[in-house]
């Protein structure tokens, strides 16, 4: 290896390690530091000496260790953010993936989709299935925030069976603060959610 290759591979392992374990990645996280066959390379490298794990093709990350699960699986989420890549893509729970995020379901789902403003992505991890699907500026609009989550959650839901029950638990789950935001951001929501969401935010105590 030379010392040019040296210098890459010491400067991605710098980088991962700051990042700390846990942390999920990708081959464009490094591509300021080298050519993309040498950040492949590297990255391949230290899969290799087992000093990072392959995840996926192009996906990998710096496992945290348990003391007797050993290597622990990263979060959807971890995931899912490396995946939207560096351009700043917003991403977005949705379905029952979104469900269960707020405790309206108690099912983990094998197959999470996340809206982004990015590029549609799909990858695979044993029996899980962790989808980026490209959407609407409307359904980005409240990325990132609690009322985003809401309506994607009551989306998947539906109207005939959101009932007194998920109302309970989404006033239980939401803070004040969280219901304000609710109530700006109705606009963004389906008419029959709307409906939904100015019920979870009234005053009545949960």
């Amino acid at each position: 290896m030379g010392k040019h290759a040296q210098s890459i591979d010491k400067k991605i392992v710098d980088r991962i390690r700051a990042k700390g374990r846990g942390c999920v990645f990708t081959p464009s996280d490094f591509l300021d530091l080298g050519s993309r066959d040498a950040v492949d390379q590297a990255l391949s490298r230290h899969a290799k000496l087992g000093t990072i794990r392959k995840l996926a093709r192009g996906l990998y990350d710096y496992p945290r260790k348990h003391r007797k699960l050993g290597h622990l699986t990263p979060t959807t989420d971890t995931i899912a953010r490396a995946l939207a890549g560096r351009d700043a893509s917003r991403i977005q729970p949705s379905g029952a993936y979104a469900a269960n995020l707020l405790g309206l379901s108690d099912q983990v789902p094998m197959r999470a989709v996340l809206l982004t403003d990015g590029l549609t992505r799909n990858v695979r991890l044993g029996r899980q299935s962790i989808i980026l699907k490209h959407t609407t500026p409307k359904n980005m609009a409240t990325a990132g925030k609690i009322s985003g989550l809401v309506i994607q959650a009551l989306r998947y839901i539906g109207r005939t069976h959101v009932d007194d029950t998920v109302i309970s638990r989404l006033r239980r789950k939401l803070r004040k603060e969280d219901k304000h935001q609710l109530l700006k951001d109705a606009a963004y929501a389906p008419a029959w959610v709307a409906d939904v969401i100015r019920i979870v935010a009234s005053a009545q105590k949960g």
